[in-house]
């Protein structure tokens, strides 16, 4: 399956299922970006189940700014509503296929815990 372009009006529905979402976030006229690109397309190939996604951030300005994207390429892991992963850098095709398998074996029901503790600590 190859990606889906985000945006501010498709980018909520697309991430709120329960699939997991891998988002690259990107320019044209960013180099590593353009690098980076078809690792993240043959990821996407070889990973029909989880949703990739890519965020133009030149003409999605309002998405990259709700994230803080600072700096592109910047890849995100969004699973269940939660944002597993969020670092930029490019990768390369075996650290993203490591990224992926560590996504897939994260345990949903202990991050929810997790994250139920934190607010009823606040």
């Amino acid at each position: 399956m190859a990606s889906v372009e985000l945006t501010k009006d498709n980018f909520d529905e697309i991430v709120s299922g329960d699939k997991t979402v891998l988002i690259d976030f990107w320019a044209a006229w960013c180099g590593p970006c353009r690098m980076f690109a078809p690792i993240f397309e043959k990821a996407a190939e070889n990973n029909p189940d989880i949703v990739f996604g890519k965020v133009d951030t030149q003409a999605q300005q309002e998405l990259a700014a709700a994230f803080q994207i600072s700096s592109i390429p910047t890849l995100m892991a969004i699973r269940d509503n939660v944002v597993l992963y969020a670092q930029p850098g490019a990768l390369p095709a075996p650290a993203l296929d490591e990224l992926i398998g560590k996504i897939r074996a994260v345990d949903m029901e202990d991050v929810r815990r997790q994250l139920a503790a934190q607010s009823a600590a606040k």
